[in-house]
């Protein structure tokens, strides 16, 4: 991993302009973001292009629109939450490609920085389209990931854009990868590896790899709800991939024949809806009642 490019190898990027991919699909209510942590995670690595001399084009996504215009997906209320934690000016433009963003660009401020719309209302981002990818890399002149969260995914904003632009690691890249050689690379035993999320189906292949190399995996999230249920135990109505049982259980053979323990949940909280405030309970895994979701992991 000790080969990639860092930003310190960019050197002077004055009047250049760096496509930046971050992770802004933050919680919203009410138009309104209720958690900036991810907004905040950006700050390091957008300062540092701007030291650097850059304009800065941010590319994200936010939600599932599925290569649709959808108006409550839109990143332009993000663009205000970002500027009032970066301390400074970002600009917003309802659409990621052709010569008005070019433009649009053009006209920011030296070190200016400006938020391209939801990447995922093209449909061509999630299939990974080339076309699509030479028209976004045509605004900038580097290319910058800083997206660890969606890194994974062989989207056009994650990872086609970086065959057509000189690449690098962001600032939060830099250091998930620093962190990821550690453990994996030259680990110091035991070493134990905590997987999330919604998924099972988008990480197969992370994790039949990560069981040969570590010596125990937490897993949790929704992703916990498929391996639960892969041996038999009941998960009402819990997001769930039962369709992937199988999977889970290779999964979990692999892991048995490296020596690696796979660690889930013992207790969960649930509750019968999705919602801020619900009633709910903790319970052991074996006890999730039929009209129940699993929330969290117990206590």
């Amino acid at each position: 991993m000790s080969s990639f490019k860092r930003l310190a190898d960019a050197g002077d990027l004055t009047g250049k302009t760096a496509l930046v991919r971050v992770d802004f699909n933050v919680p919203m209510e009410n138009g309104l973001v209720t958690d900036d942590t991810r907004l905040r995670a950006a700050i390091d690595t957008v300062q540092t292009l701007r030291t650097q001399g850059a304009k800065v084009a941010l590319l994200a996504h936010f939600g599932r629109p599925k290569g649709e215009r959808v108006a409550d997906m839109s990143l332009a209320p993000i663009a205000g939450a970002f500027a009032k934690v970066l301390g400074s000016n970002v600009s917003f433009i309802a659409d990621c490609k052709g010569e008005h963003v070019k433009q649009a660009i053009a006209d920011l401020d030296p070190a200016g920085v400006i938020l391209l719309e939801n990447t995922r209302f093209y449909a061509g981002e999630e299939k990974g389209d080339p076309e699509l990818a030479k028209e976004i890399a045509a605004l900038g002149d580097i290319y910058v990931n800083d997206a660890f969260s969606a890194a994974h995914r062989k989207h056009v904003s994650t990872a086609v854009l970086a065959t057509l632009l000189p690449a690098y690691a962001g600032v939060n890249m830099e250091a998930e990868l620093d962190a990821l050689d550690k453990a994996l690379g030259t680990p110091e035993r035991p070493v134990l590896a905590v997987v999330g999320g919604a998924k099972v189906s988008s990480k197969i292949d992370l994790l039949k790899n990560l069981v040969t190399q570590v010596d125990s995996l937490a897993i949790g999230g929704g992703m916990a709800n498929t391996f639960l249920a892969a041996q038999g135990i009941s998960v009402g109505k819990s997001l769930c991939e039962h369709d992937l049982a199988e999977t889970a259980r290779e999964i979990m053979q692999v892991a048995k024949e490296n020596n690696c323990n796979i660690l889930l949940p013992v207790d969960v909280v649930v509750a019968k809806d999705f919602k801020a405030h619900a009633e709910n309970r903790t319970c052991a895994t074996d006890e999730v009642a039929d009209d129940e979701m699993i929330l969290d992991a117990g206590v």
